[in-house]
């Protein structure tokens, strides 16, 4: 099945809560819809399903116009934010339930729940209610009950976003893989960079109800086409610097010089707004072209296994990631160091006009 949305908007009242977007989904397509809360994911995702119908625009499922179809009349499936499962049936029967309404054959879903069960890891709780469950094994069952009726269109909103770090990053890896094996187009919220590339396929930048850019995941991550994209598709939040290209130079700040990268060579002479994301910047230097950054530690967050130091250098604030936990002080001085190849550049509109190589920006997943 394909999936197209043409020229949608959504109004409720005097808000307008998506803008005229156009979108196409391939049938078999991982697609990751990425954006911060309140940006729209979730209307879009109500409208796919048939929950809520556009003010505007239309949405066609193999070329046909299904705008004013009813969910139930669509081959969807659909995983919220908070797990909602039948609190007075067992595991079983809560992930066959969408084939006992089916009319499907007992032999038939019993098949069909013990191979989903297994997928997800709950074979041994088909007996047990919901409520003897963890809320991350709730959370799985809710997904299977999603996943087993075979549904063209799979849509999952946020669905992880209420477990724990550990559990989060057990689920990612095992939807990565179920999704893989299914011909459903899959449509994903997260507000996480990083889930988003964990996931992989393709990837939607959605920001105030605006399609700011789409693509293959690792295309959009690699190459934000504008610094609003660069900030949703970077946790932390990339790093900006004002500067000005000159000749072989560049100079950020008022003390930064440094030398004119390749991927900046054919720039005109100019201001520019040059971005780095925090993996990007370090404590200590690697002995070759590194910039030096003198700045103030302004905070120091411990999160799991990194470090975010937040730093000001003349009013810009920075935000370094560091593996493992570094103890700095409130207020010391330190020297950021950052390779020049390492640079977005964007022009004064705020457009993406330079790209850092693929090798001094790895991506790590594809």
């Amino acid at each position: 099945m394909s999936l197209v949305l043409e020229n949608v908007t959504k109004k409720v009242g005097r808000e307008t809560h998506l803008y005229d977007i156009s979108l196409e989904f391939e049938p078999g397509s991982r697609n990751v819809l990425l954006g911060r809360t309140l940006s729209g994911k979730t209307s879009l995702l109500r409208l796919m399903a048939g929950l809520d119908r556009p003010s505007a625009g239309r949405l066609l499922m193999n070329g046909e116009d299904v705008t004013g179809r009813s969910v139930r009349k669509r081959s969807v499936a659909m995983v919220y934010q908070q797990f909602i499962n039948y609190p007075s049936l067992t595991v079983y029967r809560n992930i066959a339930s969408p084939l006992k309404m089916a009319g499907v054959k007992k032999a038939e879903i019993d098949r069909r729940v013990r191979r989903t069960a297994e997928m997800l890891h709950l074979e041994d709780m088909l007996d047990r209610l919901p409520t003897e469950l963890s809320g991350g094994q709730q959370q799985r069952v809710a997904i299977a009950r999603a996943l087993i009726g075979d549904a063209e269109l799979l849509l999952l909103d946020e669905p992880l976003v209420n477990l724990d770090y550990k559990l989060r990053e057990e689920l990612r890896v095992e939807l990565h893989d179920i999704f893989q094996e299914r011909r459903a187009i899959v449509v994903y919220t997260t507000t996480e960079p990083t889930e988003a590339l964990m996931l992989g396929g393709n990837i939607v930048v959605i920001d105030e109800g605006r399609i700011l850019q789409s693509g293959p995941t690792p295309e959009v991550y690699h190459n934000p086409a504008t610094t609003k994209v660069a900030e949703v598709c970077s946790d932390p939040p990339i790093n900006f610097l004002k500067g000005v290209i000159k000749g072989d130079s560049v100079r950020m700040g008022p003390n930064i010089e440094m030398p004119r990268e390749h991927h900046m060579k054919s720039l005109m002479d100019g201001d520019y707004m040059f971005g780095v994301r925090s993996n990007h910047l370090f404590l200590a230097g690697t002995g070759k072209k590194d910039v030096e950054i003198p700045a103030k530690v302004e905070l120091a967050e411990i999160n799991g296994s990194e470090t975010f130091i937040h730093a000001d250098y003349d009013g810009f604030r920075l935000v370094v990631q560091e593996n493992g936990i570094r103890l700095v002080r409130i207020g010391a001085e330190i020297t950021i160091y950052v390779s020049p190849a390492s640079f977005f550049v964007y022009d004064e509109a705020g457009v993406l006009v330079a790209s850092p190589p693929r090798e001094s920006v790895k991506l790590g997943l594809t």
